[in-house]
C-alpha cells in the first residue's frame, strides 16, 4: 500500500523536474500540501522554509542558525539597547521600485500588524516606533531593551512585501503540489554581478509528504533531503548507520511536555497537577526511541541559556524515582478517597503516529503505576492535557514563559506569571530583568500549568553529498544555502 501511495509523488517530482532540469536538489518536507503553501503568518514548518526562501526581512538566518544580512546589509545597536539602526542594500523591490527607507518602514509595520494576537507578535510588543531616516536607513525604537530583536526580525513571518513578487533570494513556481525554487540573479539579491553565477547554484524542488512517504522516497533515492522530522516520525528513520544517508538530529531548544487545558478533577489544584509531574520518568519516556544526547528536564525554561545564573534548579533532584512515585500515588489515593473512590481519569489530546504511539504507551504505563488512568483522544477533542512540542524562536527565558501567556488562550495559565513577565520586558536594568524572569519561572513551575519532559526532538535525513545543511538549535534549514554549489 505504501508503494502505491508513493507513485503519485514520484510522478509529480518527475513533472516538476522537466522544468527544474537535471541536478535539482529534491527535498521532501513532512507536511501537508495545503499547509506547505499556506498564506498568512500562522505557518507550518514547511511553509516557514518556503517563506524564508522567497521572502526576506531586514535580516535572515543562515544554515548554522546565525543572524545574517538580508534586505539590510549592516546595522548598529545603541549602547542602551533601545535603538537598532539598519542600512538597506542598494537594490530594488521585486516590482522594480526602489527599496527606500520609507517603503521598508511601511512593509515592516504591515508585517507587525499581521502578527498581532500570536506569540511572535507578543514578543515584538516592545517595538515603539519604526522610523524612516535619510537615504536607505531605518531605525527601530524600543520601549525597553530586546537583546534578541535581531533573532526575532530574522523569522520567516517578518519577510517584507512591497507590491508583486517575493523579496527573498529565490523565485517559486508551483507545479501541482511541488514547489520549484530557482535562485535569483545576484543583482536582484543585492550582490555584485557575476557572469557565471548560474554555474554555482541549482534549483530546489520541494514536495510535502507523509513521514512514511518521505522516508521511502529517501531510501529509494527519489529525494536528497527529508526535512520536518519530529518525534512522531522518528521510528520510521533508521537511527543507526545508514548506507545512503544520515539521520541528523538538531540540538533543538524549546518546549516538550504536557500543558493542562482543563483544571478539573485531579488537575483542579496545584498538588494534583504536581502528582502527575512527579509520576513521570522522563528518561524512560524517550528510551524506546534509541537515541543519544537527549536531555530531560523538569524546568519550564531550558537550562543553560545565555546568562542563566542557575538559580532555578531541577525539581526533586535529591529524591529517587521510587520516592516520587510513592508520593504521587499517595496524593492520587487521597484524592480518590475524598470522592468515594472516583477514578483519577485524564484525557490527552494526541495525534496518531508511530512515535506518539510509543510515547503514549510509556506515559500511560507510568501514570497507571500511581493510580491515574490516561485516555488518548483526537487532537480536535477538548481534553484535560495536550502535548506541547514546539521549537524556540530565540534563546531567552521570555520565549518559554510567553508560550503560556493568558492572551494566547492555549490552556491553563497564570496571570501572576504574565504580570511578572510583562514587568521584566519593561525593565531596563539587566539584573532586575533577570530576577523578574527567574521569579516568573519559579511561579509557573509551582503552578504546574506545564509538565516538562525535556527538549523537543527534530531530525532530518540528509545525504552525505549535500552541502549547506547544518544542525542548529532552531531546527530551521534554509533552502537557499542548500541550493549553493561549493566552489
Amino acid at each position: 500500500m505504501r508503494r502505491s501511495l508513493l507513485f503519485p509523488l514520484l510522478a509529480m517530482f518527475a513533472l516538476a523536474g522537466c522544468d527544474g532540469g537535471d541536478g535539482a536538489l529534491k527535498v521532501a518536507f513532512i507536511d501537508m500540501p495545503e499547509d506547505l503553501f499556506a498564506p498568512g503568518v500562522r505557518l507550518s514548518a514547511g511553509a516557514q522554509h518556503l517563506r524564508a526562501a522567497t521572502g526576506a526581512g531586514l535580516v535572515a538566518l543562515d544554515a548554522q542558525g546565525e543572524v545574517v544580512p538580508a534586505l539590510a546589509d549592516r546595522w548598529i545597536v545603541t549602547d542602551d539597547g533601545r535603538s537598532f539602526i539598519f542600512r538597506l542594500r542598494d537594490r530594488p523591490w521585486p516590482d522594480g521600485r526602489p527599496l527606500t527607507a520609507e517603503s521598508a518602514r511601511a512593509a515592516l509595520q504591515q508585517a507587525l500588524r499581521a502578527l498581532r494576537g500570536t506569540s511572535l507578535g507578543e514578543d515584538l510588543t516592545p517595538i515603539a516606533e519604526v522610523r524612516a531616516m535619510a537615504g536607505r536607513v531605518v531605525e527601530i525604537r524600543l520601549s525597553s531593551p530586546v537583546p534578541t530583536l535581531l533573532q526575532l526580525l530574522a523569522q520567516p513571518e517578518l519577510a517584507l512585501a512591497h507590491g508583486e513578487g517575493g523579496s527573498g533570494p529565490m523565485l517559486l513556481t508551483r507545479r501541482g503540489d511541488v514547489a520549484l525554487l530557482r535562485m535569483k540573479p545576484p543583482a536582484e539579491r543585492g550582490l555584485p554581478e557575476e557572469e557565471d553565477w548560474q554555474t554555482w547554484v541549482r534549483p530546489v524542488e520541494v514536495i510535502a509528504a507523509t513521514a512514511a512517504e518521505a522516508v521511502e522516497m529517501f531510501d529509494g533515492d527519489a529525494v536528497d533531503v527529508v526535512l520536518g522530522g519530529r518525534i512522531g516520525a522518528l521510528p520510521l528513520a533508521d537511527t543507526g548507520p545508514l548506507s545512503r544517508g544520515t539521520v541528523r538530529l538538531d540540538p533543538a531548544l524549546g518546549l516538550f511536555g504536557l500543558q493542562v487545558r482543563r483544571p478539573q478533577g485531579l488537575l483542579a489544584d496545584r498538588d494534583g497537577r504536581e502528582a502527575v509531574a512527579m509520576a513521570i520518568d522522563r528518561q524512560a519516556l524517550i528510551a524506546p526511541f534509541n537515541i543519544g544526547g537527549w536531555s530531560p528536564t523538569t524546568r519550564v525554561v531550558a537550562p543553560g541559556l545565555p546568562g542563566d545564573p542557575g538559580t532555578i534548579a531541577e525539581r526533586w533532584s535529591n529524591e529517587s524515582a521510587d520516592d516520587l512515585r510513592d508520593e504521587a500515588a499517595r496524593r492520587v489515593a487521597a484524592w480518590r478517597a475524598e470522592r468515594g473512590g472516583e477514578p483519577a481519569h485524564l484525557t490527552l489530546a494526541l495525534d496518531r503516529s508511530p512515535g506518539t504511539d510509543l510515547l503514549f504507551t510509556e506515559l500511560a504505563r507510568q501514570l497507571a503505576r500511581v493510580g491515574i488512568e490516561l485516555e488518548r483522544v483526537p487532537e480536535s477533542t477538548v481534553s484535560d492535557l495536550v502535548l506541547v512540542d514546539r521549537v524556540a524562536r530565540y534563546a531567552a527565558p521570555r520565549w518559554f514563559l510567553t508560550q503560556f501567556h493568558c492572551s494566547l488562550n492555549r490552556g491553563l495559565c497564570d496571570e501572576d506569571v504574565d504580570f511578572l513577565v510583562d514587568r521584566a520586558v519593561a525593565e531596563s536594568d539587566p539584573a532586575r530583568r533577570s530576577a523578574l524572569f527567574i521569579e516568573a519561572e519559579a511561579e509557573l513551575t509551582l503552578s504546574n500549568v506545564f509538565i516538562p519532559f525535556g527538549s523537543p526532538l527534530r531530525w532530518s535525513l540528509v545525504r552525505s553529498n549535500v552541502d549547506g545543511f547544518a544542525a542548529n538549535p532552531w531546527g530551521f534549514h534554509p533552502l537557499p544555502d542548500m541550493a549553493l554549489i561549493p566552489r
